[in-house]
């Protein structure tokens, strides 16, 4: 069993990313998703797309479910055995902890392969301020970055960040366009190429402890498209706490659709339907009663003088602002 690590911190598109793995090699492989949070959202999307996906919730793989962790890769290693196993760790987990930890029960059945971070390039210079050891610990460890959600990036944001990064980990392929677009080859390179044992894993100085709170909310209800809209912008601008990401679907009007908050930004889709409408908010501060009350349809809208209007117009991370149509 091979075990390839895509790490990368809280919004990053690290689920996206695995999406698009399984779809480019064809391979039928297994996944160990970590999600931070007692619902599991990323799971069930990949649940969707057929894939065999173990989940592990309330706590992080690389500290407090470091036994778990451990014991579920040596059952799935010894019952299933799959070819290939696909690890998710949680967005605020240390990549050194989790390639440590799989190291220790690596045998001739189990082989460590090179682990990738997956970097929100409008996220890097903000986390690395706000989160630095764990998010420097998962760009430092990895010899291969993918920069994501690039699409709407300047070219001179994009130098900026490659040299940061190039900075942080000077050995590291750093890829700063689509990874969407490379070649069938490099997709089936990911899967075999093994860890360099040569290679130093940088331990962080002290235990990590994110400084963040979640709060997951099952069976939510939201009755038109406006008024997730309004929501939206209500968690960004800080009605319910301090919100870095929140991630969820629900059906309304009979279409389900899916929402995600990364950082400032936002973006609502449609999607397939899912088994149950849920929703994982993380930040700091955050109103625990007032967001329960807001993801069910029969409560006020109490926080709609606040958004400002939000029909017309969402705020980006940049401050600026853009009509509606430009949500996806």
């Amino acid at each position: 069993m091979k075990i390839f690590v895509i790490s990368g911190f809280l919004g990053a598109g690290k689920t996206t990313f695995i999406q698009a793995l399984s779809q480019k090699t064809g391979i039928d492989f297994a996944v160990m998703e970590n999600e931070y949070g007692e619902a599991g959202i990323d799971g069930a999307l990949l649940k969707r797309d057929r894939l065999k996906v173990w989940e592990l919730t309330e706590g992080c793989i690389c500290c407090s479910l470091k036994s778990d962790f451990a014991s579920s890769i040596l059952t799935i290693a010894n019952t299933l055995a799959p070819e290939y196993l696909i690890v998710e760790p949680t967005g605020v987990g240390l990549l050194s902890a989790v390639l440590n930890n799989i190291g220790k029960i690596e045998y001739d059945r189990i082989q460590l392969l090179e682990p990738v971070t997956v970097a929100d390039v409008h996220c890097v210079e903000h986390y690395l301020k706000e989160f630095g050891d764990i998010y420097a610990d998962q760009l430092k460890n990895t010899p291969r970055i993918l920069l994501s959600k690039i699409e709407n990036a300047s070219a001179e944001e994009l130098n900026r960040i490659t040299a940061t990064l190039h900075t942080m980990n000077p050995d590291a392929e750093i890829l700063n366009t689509p990874y969407q677009n490379q070649p069938e080859e490099w997709w089936h390179r990911l899967l075999q190429t093994p860890l360099n044992k040569q290679r130093t894993i940088v331990l962080p100085e002290k235990d990590h402890a994110p400084n963040l709170e979640n709060i997951s909310i099952a069976g939510i209800t939201v009755d038109t498209v406006n008024e997730l809209l309004e929501l939206l912008t209500a968690l960004l601008r800080g009605y319910f706490g301090a919100v870095y990401r929140a991630k969820g679907f629900v059906s309304i009007g009979g279409q389900w659709t899916k929402f995600d908050i990364v950082d400032k930004q936002y973006t609502v889709a449609i999607c397939d339907p899912m088994p149950e409408a849920k929703a994982v908010i993380i930040g700091q501060k955050l109103n625990r009663e007032r967001l329960r009350k807001a993801f069910t349809a029969a409560a006020p809208l109490l926080y709609r003088p606040y958004t400002a209007n939000p029909e017309a117009e969402y705020v980006s991370k940049r401050g600026k602002y853009f009509p509606l149509s430009s949500v996806r």
